[in-house]
C-alpha cells in the first residue's frame, strides 16, 4: 500500500466502552498509510494528573460475565497537553466514548449551556471543527461530542447510528439516507461532506479510514458526500 499519509499523525479520542476492534482497525490501517496514531483522552483523577491511564472495552470489569474479559487501552496523551496543529486528523470513537467524554466536573454555573459546552474533550473537537485544513472523524455514535454545539453540526451532511439520530437531526445536521433493498431507506454508510468524515457504525471502520485518508490527502480542495 502506498504510504500517502507518511509523516503525518492521526488523534484517536478514546475513552473505557471503546470498541477493540475499531482501535485495532485505526492502527493498522492508518499505519499501512504511513500514518502515526495516537490515542488521546482525559487523563486526570482530581487533583492528581498521572502520566497515563487505561481505559477498558464495552465489557467492563464491574459488569461482565464470567468468560468475558475486557480489553484493555492505556492512553498516555491528555487532551490538555495536545495541540491541533499536530495533527492531520482528529477522530471520535465510536460507541459510548463521547457520551463519557461530554462529562464535567464543574458544579456551579450559571447558564445550562456553559456547563454542556464546558467539557475539555467536547471543546477540544469544536475546535477541531473550526480548522479546516483538520479532517474530523466521528464514527457510530461520535457526533454526541458535538451536540453542546449545535451550530457547529447545522446544515452538514453527516450518517450516524440511528440511536443517536435524534439528536443530530436536532443539531440541524443532514443524515444522507439511500435506497434500501426493502423498498425504503436507509442511513448512508460513509459520509463525506468536506473536512468531515462520518460513518455509520463500527462495522464501517475500514471505508471510514480509506475515507479520512482520502480527505487528508485532498483537504485543501471540496469534496462531495457519498456513501
Amino acid at each position: 500500500m502506498k504510504k500517502i499519509l507518511e509523516g503525518k499523525k492521526i488523534a484517536v479520542i478514546a475513552e473505557s466502552k471503546f470498541i477493540p476492534e475499531e482501535m485495532q482497525a485505526y492502527q493498522t490501517g492508518f499505519g499501512l498509510y504511513g500514518a502515526q496514531v495516537d490515542f488521546v483522552s482525559r487523563i486526570w483523577y482530581g487533583d492528581y494528573k498521572p502520566n497515563s491511564t487505561i481505559f477498558y472495552s464495552d465489557v467492563d470489569p464491574s459488569d461482565q460475565e464470567p468468560w468475558q474479559s475486557p480489553e484493555k487501552l492505556t492512553v498516555e496523551k491528555d487532551i490538555s497537553a495536545v495541540t491541533l496543529d499536530d495533527y492531520a486528523a482528529v477522530i471520535m470513537s465510536a460507541n459510548y466514548v463521547s457520551v463519557r467524554l461530554r462529562w464535567s466536573e464543574n458544579t456551579a454555573f450559571t447558564d445550562p449551556r456553559e456547563l454542556v459546552r464546558s467539557a475539555p474533550v467536547a471543546r477540544f473537537f469544536a475546535e477541531a471543527m473550526k480548522r479546516r485544513d483538520i479532517v474530523k472523524g466521528a464514527l457510530c455514535h461520535g457526533l454526541w461530542i458535538l451536540t453542546p454545539y449545535p451550530e457547529l453540526l447545522k446544515g452538514r451532511k453527516v450518517t450516524c447510528h440511528t440511536v443517536v439520530m435524534a439528536d443530530i437531526l436536532n443539531c440541524g445536521a443532514e443524515v444522507v439516507v439511500k435506497d434500501a433493498d426493502n423498498g425504503g431507506k436507509e442511513p448512508a454508510k460513509v459520509v463525506v461532506d468536506e473536512d468531515l468524515i462520518t460513518g455509520f457504525s463500527k462495522h464501517e471502520a475500514l471505508p471510514f479510514i480509506e475515507a479520512i485518508a482520502g480527505a487528508i490527502v485532498n483537504r485543501k480542495r471540496p469534496c462531495v458526500h457519498g456513501d
